[in-house]
Formats: C-alpha cells, structure tokens, sequence
C-alpha cells in the first residue's frame, strides 16, 4: 500500500464535485477553512457548475474535471466537495498513470466510496474517508471530526474512541482498514473495483435506506463471503432510516445485530463513521488496531 505524501502549508488543495452537483454556498466556508488552515485552494469546474440535473456536470465533464486534477502536479490532495451519486459511471474512463507517480491524498465519503475501492484494489493508494465539503458549515469547522481530517493531512495517526454498545463483540484486531458506504460497497461486488476484505478491518456506514434494503444489503455481503474471515468489524452510523407502511419489525441496530451476532472477530456498534456530523477521518488502506471491551472501544492508526 502506498500512502501519499503528507500536506505542508502553502501546499494545494483541489476541490471537485466528481457526482451530485453542490451550490456555491454550500462549500464557500470549506474553502475558507482550508485558507485558514495555511493551503491554498484550487477549485475544479464542477464547483462552479451551470448544471439543471442533478449531477454536478455531464459524465465528460466531471471526468475531466478530476481527472485534471489527479494529473496536476502542483495539486497535493483532492477534496471532493459532495458525494450523491455519479463515481460509478466516471471511474473506468480514468486514467491514473500520472498519479501513480505523483500519488495525492483523496478525500470524500458516501458515493467517493466508489473511489477509494478502486484506488484500493487497483491502484494499491491509500485514501482518505472523511468529512466533505458541507461538514465545515455551521461551525462544523471547530469539531474534532472535521479536526480529524486536518490532523491526517498533516501525518498524524488517528487515534478514537467510540462508545461500548451492548451488541458489540469482545476482541482485539490488527488489519488494514477497507469500507466506506454500505450501499456502495453493495454496488461494487462483482466489479474489479471491489475490497478484498479476508483479513481486513471493514467500516460500514449509511444513510436514508428502507430497513429491508439494510438488511438485504447486509446478506448480499454475507452470501457473498465479504463479511466471512475480516479482522474485525466497525459499525458506524446507520441513520435516517426508512420503514415500510406494513412495519419491518426491528430496528436497523437489530437487523445489524441479527446478521453479526455469531461472528467470531470483534465488532462495534455505534462508531462514529456516518452522514452526519460524528464522521471521523479514516484512511483507507491503512494498518489499524481495533481493541472492544464491555467498558470501552478503540481504533487506532498503525500504520
């Protein structure tokens, strides 16, 4: 696994919209946090997009867009400042011979999720699963999860805490650190893109599903052997969830619980890794200890 340089001030930062299509006003205090911080910031066309739809540009567009990017070699790390929907279509018309030489970190969640396998199981490049563009809004700037992202662009390892949860699972696990969306790792099985988790810490997290769809999600992954040998298993946030007029009769927690409740590795419930504003860095390929106890959880970086 290559790990990317780690960001200097006076360094470059790029900003895209690789899918959905994000308003100025949305990303406008994003940029100035990244100013305040001691980067500069080089927006992508798609942050300034005319788009009536509701990606952030056609397919050409948005490709073009990142990929200018991916090949700048005075662009240091890419922000994407949104996720929705859209990587899935863009990411074989990519070409990534220039940043395999000059790898940058890339930073996104949600649909990036799409971005950070491929660069995963292809690429061999760690990456970033962190806070996007909207995170920085309201004050979000000052709280430890955006914090988070700040500390890892400037090389220091993660180290966080998560509440114990009454389902989680006892243990201690090293691994490399893999996940991201649960519907988009859905998505990508099958697809050369896909994690190889056997022996992998897995993050799984999501938001705005019907509880069925969680739960059939959940077996697709099981039936298809993605959750059978992990190193362990974080759970994070699972919420704004749906339910049917006929009610599905438990909880997401419970359905979650259902499926895992026999695994024989560590697993935490709870962690916070979400769409909401508990969405702490993690990178991507990296080498982490996950330690679960009745009294307490932790995951930290090794490596």
């Amino acid at each position: 696994m290559i790990y990317p340089p780690y960001l200097q001030k006076g360094d470059t930062i790029g900003m895209v919209c690789p899918a959905g299509f994000m308003a100025p006003e949305k990303w406008q205090t994003c940029v100035q946090t990244l100013q305040d911080w001691g980067f500069k910031v080089e927006l992508g066309a798609t942050m300034n997009s005319a788009s009536t739809t509701y990606f952030s540009g056609t397919d050409e567009e948005r490709k073009l867009d990142l990929q200018r990017m991916l090949d700048d070699k005075k662009i240091k790390a890419i922000l994407c400042g949104r996720g929705g929907y859209g990587m899935g279509r863009i990411i074989d018309q990519l070409d990534f011979k220039k940043f395999e030489r000059r790898p940058k970190w890339i930073i996104g969640f949600s649909d990036i999720t799409v971005l950070h396998a491929h660069l995963n199981r292809v690429i061999g490049i760690a990456s970033i699963h962190g806070p996007m563009a909207a995170a920085f809004n309201e004050g979000g700037d000052e709280n430890p999860y955006v914090q988070s992202l700040k500390a890892m662009l400037l090389g220091t390892k993660a180290e966080y805490n998560a509440a114990p949860h009454a389902f989680n699972i006892a243990g201690t696990a090293q691994g490399r650190l893999v996940g991201g969306n649960l519907s988009l790792i859905a998505h990508l099985l099958g697809t050369r893109s896909a994690f190889k988790t056997k022996g992998k810490l897995l993050f799984l997290e999501d938001v705005g599903e019907q509880l069925y769809n969680v739960d059939r999600m959940f077996y697709q992954l099981k039936r298809a052997g993605v959750l059978d040998g992990l190193a362990g298993l974080v759970l994070g946030g699972f919420t704004d969830n749906k339910d049917t007029e006929r009610p599905f009769g438990q909880t997401v927690e419970e359905i979650l619980h259902h499926l895992v409740k026999d695994c024989e590795y560590p697993v935490c419930f709870g962690f916070p890794v979400s769409h909401e504003k508990e969405n702490f860095a993690l990178k991507v390929g990296a080498k982490y200890q996950l330690l679960v106890s009745p009294s307490e959880v932790r995951l930290i970086e090794k490596g």
